[in-house]
């Protein structure tokens, strides 16, 4: 019976890239307001699609950017029914000058696909209807009821999904969800991702005198911000990679040897990863490998800071006030609301005389891992090899995907993280790519996923 669906998706390899150019198109950048009639304009592309695989398509209206949902639930009670979650938003292109074609051009070159999204995550997220719209096209049914949801805020947050999963609690209620918004381990070396790092972000504003001061006239007789601010933080990190947070470590889920043995088998070259990234030498909490250290440990960034003089030459002032931008990576089983606190209480308490502080929490999330033993990772598993014709290596991610715990907490399930792409597919950058080889691999192994779920 597969064989059919199997024939139907390699005889529409052609015509499942001009849908994915099409859908590359449109510049959906969540985070831009003038983008709004394109961002309406993908939401409706993304309907179409789902009807035209069979499925019953709607578009929801949110505070926000639509979510746009389709379902096909006859293939009875006793069939597993399974969530499929993607996003249809994408990052801004920025800086334009450094993409070698526009971002909203789609162009194939040696093999892949060039376009803001193409991995990240239209290209991975259409894998899932294509494969549905196989079944139903060849056979006019699926092994399994579906449900997709499609949001256009992952980009910014998703700050309007989680109130729609809560509103279809119950009528949305499934067996398992899955998520293609991660990557291969490597070239050829398809990948499971059964844990994620949770993540805690804000952003810390110090503010010392009520304008900029001559730094000749003022400098030494007030606090600068800049210095207060750099002295602040280096009290959140000592020198040897540990985070000095109170109870940053209480919570936290120790890797097991069986884990650590696992990731040291896997192939990781520390040279290249260094060539790679024109670095001398790798940094981190001390006692643990590059790999443990990116997938498995907790960690505490500054992501940006600012104040004062930004412009070129010198400019000889105090400035009125400086700010930074910090995340930190969580595991389980650490509390983002708890470390929040507790770096917020740090902060405060090293903060130096004539500088006041305001603290902004912006969102969070905890880390999850799941059991890869489970029927349902055994049964993804057998689907990528029989598409890639390899079996997948059990990974982590260092990065988060919150809707993987909203998923958890308001369903009961865990997710399926079946990424397509690669960490080499420009994420984010300038030149983001997806190799079409993958995607059409990804889109078999999505097909046969659902056979495999439906025993």
């Amino acid at each position: 019976m597969f064989t059919q669906v199997e024939e139907y998706l390699n005889a529409h390899q052609a015509e499942h890239v001009e849908t994915l150019q099409e859908f590359l198109r449109i510049p959906s950048v969540s985070a831009d307001s003038q983008k709004q009639p394109e961002m309406l304009k993908t939401a409706g592309f993304v309907q179409q699609m789902l009807e035209r695989a069979g499925l019953n398509a709607q578009i929801h209206e949110t505070a926000g950017h639509p979510i746009v949902t389709g379902e096909w639930r006859e293939a009875g009670a006793e069939a597993p029914t399974v969530l499929i979650y993607g996003h249809y938003d994408v990052q801004p292109p920025d800086p334009l000058d450094l993409w070698t074609t526009p971002p909203f051009d789609p162009q194939i070159r040696d093999g892949k696909i060039y376009a803001r999204g193409a991995t990240d995550d239209k290209g991975q997220a259409i894998t899932h209807i294509l494969a549905v719209e196989a079944w139903m096209k060849t056979l006019g049914k699926l092994p399994v009821n579906v449900i997709f949801v499609i949001e256009g805020e992952e980009e910014v947050g998703s700050n309007n999904l989680d109130l729609f999963l809560e509103s279809k609690k119950e009528e949305y209620a499934c067996d398992v969800a899955v998520v293609s918004d991660t990557s291969m381990y490597a070239p050829d070396l398809p990948a499971i991702t059964y844990g994620l790092r949770g993540i805690l972000a804000c952003e810390v504003k110090v503010t010392g005198p009520n304008r900029d001061l001559h730094s000749g006239v003022f400098g030494g007789a007030v606090t600068n911000p800049i210095n207060a601010l750099t002295q602040m933080l280096s009290r959140v990190q000592g020198e040897n990679g540990r985070i000095l947070i109170p109870g940053f470590y209480d919570d936290v889920i120790e890797l097991s040897d069986e884990e650590r043995n696992q990731f040291s088998d896997l192939p990781f070259e520390l040279a290249d990863f260094k060539k790679d990234l024109n670095i001398e030498e790798v940094h981190g909490e001390a006692g643990y490998s590059t790999t443990e250290r990116r997938w498995a440990r907790p960690t505490f960034d500054i992501n940006g800071i600012y104040g004062g003089y930004q412009g070129e030459g010198p400019k000889t002032i105090v400035p009125s006030y400086a700010v930074a931008k910090i995340t930190c990576r969580l595991v389980p089983d650490q509390s983002a609301k708890q470390l929040t606190a507790a770096l917020k209480s740090l902060l405060e308490l090293v903060c130096p005389p004539g500088i006041r502080m305001e603290f902004k929490d912006f969102h969070g999330c905890e880390g999850l891992v799941f059991n890869t033993s489970g029927d349902h990772f055994q049964a993804a598993s057998r689907a990528i090899a029989h598409a890639f014709g390899k079996e997948p290596v059990f990974i982590r991610e260092g990065g988060s995907i919150p809707v993987v715990a909203s998923f958890e907490e308001i369903f009961g399930v865990e997710t399926l993280l079946l990424g397509w792409g690669l960490n080499s597919d420009n994420l984010h950058s300038p030149n983001e790519h997806f190799h079409l080889a993958n995607f059409h691999r990804g889109t078999l192994a999505s097909a046969k996923l659902w056979e495999e779920l439906g025993r």
